[in-house]
């Protein structure tokens, strides 16, 4: 290994001693004497030779054992190991990292187009955040209230408790026009988390044009029974509308009728005329931002529905309400709305949404089989419910009778847009050219 060395020191032991010594030794007081003795046998420890590195010489061993290989002992072993699992750990951890936020980021997504919404989507998010639950009975109180307070002239007013087949008490109101002919019937249906007083301005509206108008709040909803915004089974709420519709029919013989519906209330709707029984009693139907399809908020939601929905049906998800988004262009409204006691503002319960989850996707199965007439009408910058489906619901029905009006822009709530009268005659044009048929 080394080039050079320095010359080597050898040391013997034992060697061979003489057999007497003399020696001579002064004492303390001057004299001196001789005397002799054995040697002393001392052992001396073997040395053993050993080479003295020049410096210039370990410089170069040095550098040679650089690049040779390293032996490692099982401790370092064990140090590695350790270290090399704590870096996979890490790397498992960037990896889970990296898919929560692809996770997230629908949410984030989400939480920037509301903040561009701007002072429409801040009132929609304030007045959502007020979330009370009435019981039934308070909630009949404010409903017949209003009813009664209704001063308007043109118009006679009423309310009236409905028991359905299912042992259920329903509110009801009508709205009758003081003078000139009825020419037909209305019998309106509010969407989810709603209630049919505020289509109080609209049912006026077509008083003014000879139709009498009927309203029916859906099981959870205003002045109806069952707990505040909770729909146990929309099945149940189209058998309510089926009998409704019968009832109304009973009364206002010979006259002609046609159904309205609001998002959740439109699917009811087209859903109960997809019934032949059902069909043939109407001249038509108008849908205002159909729920057709609906879809949750992030793809779990519709995996956990279903087990959620039948051990917890009530329980409150908030994650799969679509809050802080505004429907409606019209800060008024949506202040009048989300302030309105007998408007449900809380978090959407599991089981209403898996309702909706399951009847908009029945509706998508069946719209080839749609033959009433029909006039449906959407905002393309709906977010709650979707515009396409409208589409594919006037391409897809086999009735010859249908027609579809896109408003560019206009959000959910088309008759409390800024552009409601507009909407409103567009629909009662419809109505009227089907009663010149």
């Amino acid at each position: 290994m080394f080039s050079s060395f320095a010359p080597s020191l050898l040391v013997t032991t034992n060697p061979k001693p003489s057999s007497i010594v003399s020696c001579k030794r002064v004492d303390e007081r001057g004299f001196s004497f001789n005397y002799s003795q054995k040697p002393l046998k001392k052992k001396i420890r073997t040395v053993r030779s050993f080479p003295i590195m020049n410096p210039t010489a370990a410089i170069s061993a040095s550098a040679a054992s650089s690049s040779s290989s390293m032996m490692l002992t099982s401790g370092a072993s064990t140090r590695v190991g350790a270290l090399l699992s704590v870096r996979v750990l890490k790397s498992v951890l960037a990896v889970m990292h990296v898919i929560l936020l692809l996770l997230l980021l629908p949410f984030r997504q989400r939480r920037r187009e509301e903040r561009r919404k701007g002072a429409v989507s801040r009132v929609a998010s304030l007045r959502r955040s007020v979330a009370v639950d009435l019981d039934v009975g308070t909630r009949r109180a404010i409903a017949v209230g209003r009813v009664g307070k209704d001063g308007d002239e043109r118009t006679v007013r009423e309310w009236s408790l409905f028991a359905t087949s299912r042992g259920e008490t329903m509110f009801a109101q009508s709205w009758m026009p003081v003078s000139g002919k009825i020419r037909g019937l209305v019998v309106l249906l509010h969407g989810l988390n709603e209630h049919s007083g505020r289509y109080n301005d609209f049912a006026k509206q077509l008083n003014a044009n000879g139709y009498k108008v009927y309203g029916m709040d859906w099981t959870g909803h205003g002045g109806s029974n069952g707990l505040h915004g909770y729909v146990h089974s929309l099945d149940e709420a189209v058998s309510d509308t089926k009998e409704f519709l019968e009832k109304v029919l009973a009364e206002n013989p010979g006259l002609p009728c046609f159904l309205f519906g609001h998002s959740t209330g439109g699917a009811i709707i087209l859903k109960a005329v997809l019934d032949p029984k059902i069909e043939v009693l109407v001249e038509g139907i108008v849908l205002t931002s159909p729920a057709i399809r609906v879809q949750p908020s992030h793809p779990i939601v519709g995996v956990i529905a279903p087990i959620f929905s039948f051990f917890l049906p009530k329980y409150q998800f908030s994650a799969a309400n679509k809050q802080g988004l505004p429907v409606s262009r019209d800060p008024d409204a949506l202040v009048a709305k989300y302030s309105d006691p007998l408007v449900y503002t809380g978090s959407i319960r599991v089981r209403t949404g898996y309702e909706i989850l399951c009847i908009s996707s029945y509706l998508q199965r069946n719209l080839s089989r749609v033959q009433v007439p029909f006039l449906v009408l959407h905002g393309t910058a709906d977010t709650t419910t979707d515009p396409e489906a409208s589409k594919k619901l006037y391409e897809e029905a086999c009735t010859a009778e249908k027609s579809i009006k896109l408003y560019e822009g206009y959000l959910h709530d088309l008759l409390f847009e800024p552009e409601r009268v507009e909407i409103m005659e567009d629909i009662i044009d419809w109505l009227n050219s089907k009663l010149n048929v």
